[in-house]
């Protein structure tokens, strides 16, 4: 490989296509893989769609909390089809090129959605702490026109934060022929790395977009669960303490399953670039696919109107 430097004389070459690897050191089986992974597909869209429907057809959920459940699912179907077509394309068919253009605009959509996560988790933590620190004035403080606000500026925030991205690496010179990726999507970090350019800029803007969304978010969810924890400390009953804790159990595991993994990926790309390629792919895996799937089932568990509303649903179609 050339020096950075010497790229300057060189016209601008962006591949036409790049080559996604799937699962390394586990080609020879991906038609079997390709079945746990359809079923967390499966699972991930039908659990979040049921919640939209149940949300959007029971007149007692049209509430704050389960406004922002619904802005969570819709969330996750979004992360879901951002890497599923690829996914089962490359696990089902062996279909492993993706163009340029088409890479790109799978990237700006996983991590924009990946973003819109993050930002309704803190959401759904100040209507946790509102809730529980001035129940009274909860529905004055919360109106619909606050939530249509709190949701638009989420997508604002999104999609202006990660809009320069695809530019930057268009900027970028790549080296002649098919490019490998680890991933069967477009990841950032790695379809960056792939680049025969200095992509110092790169790096930079992406950990600024890390640190002011992701970053900032987390601070501000640690924050309002300590202004909770100190809300409900002054309760005078112990049983009040733990009604007003178990209101927050269904979110404190959905920030878990998110936060998690990401600051597993964040570790590994810095890191761990001597772990095996499995092990990136993994992890990737776990922090696009797991939380669409899991965030549905906790809530169909620990909210019992959301359950109640899916059950009478489903037995009415039935």
């Amino acid at each position: 490989m050339l020096p950075s430097q010497s790229y300057s004389n060189i016209s601008l070459f962006q591949p036409p296509a790049f080559l996604m690897v799937g699962i390394p050191e586990l080609e020879a089986i991906h038609g079997w893989i390709s079945i746990p992974f359809s079923a967390m597909y499966t699972a991930a869209l039908t659990g979040n769609c049921l919640i939209l429907l149940a949300v959007r057809r029971t007149p007692s959920l049209h509430q704050p909390m389960y406004y922002f459940l619904s802005m969570l699912a819709l969330t996750d179907v979004g992360l879901t089809l951002s890497t599923l077509p690829t996914t089962l394309a490359l696990l089902w068919f062996d279909h492993r090129l993706i163009g340029f253009n088409a890479c790109l605009v799978q990237m700006f959509f996983l991590h924009s959605f990946s973003v819109v996560e993050s930002s309704v988790l803190l959401a759904m933590s100040f209507d946790r702490f509102v809730a529980i620190s001035n129940p009274l004035r909860y529905a004055a403080v919360l109106t619909n026109n606050v939530i249509i606000r709190i949701g638009l500026a989420i997508v604002t925030r999104a999609s202006v934060s990660l809009f320069p991205v695809p530019f930057l690496l268009k900027r970028l010179n790549f080296c002649p022929g098919k490019i490998p990726l680890s991933h069967s999507f477009c990841f950032h970090a790695d379809v960056m790395k792939r680049a025969c350019a200095d992509i110092t800029v790169n790096i930079l803007y992406g950990l600024y977009v890390v640190l002011s969304t992701v970053g900032i978010d987390s601070l501000l969810i640690g924050l309002s669960y300590t202004l909770i924890l100190r809300t409900v400390m002054h309760l005078a009953s112990p049983r009040e303490r733990i009604r007003a804790l178990n209101t927050c159990v269904s979110h404190t595991l959905a920030v878990m399953i998110f936060y998690i993994p990401v600051i597993g990926v964040s570790m590994i790309h810095h890191f761990g670039r001597h772990l095996p390629a499995i092990v990136h792919t993994l992890v990737a895996y776990v922090y696009l696919v797991v939380p669409p799937v899991l965030n549905p089932i906790i809530y169909s568990v620990k909210s019992k109107p959301i359950r109640e509303a899916m059950l009478r649903m489903l037995m009415r179609q039935g």
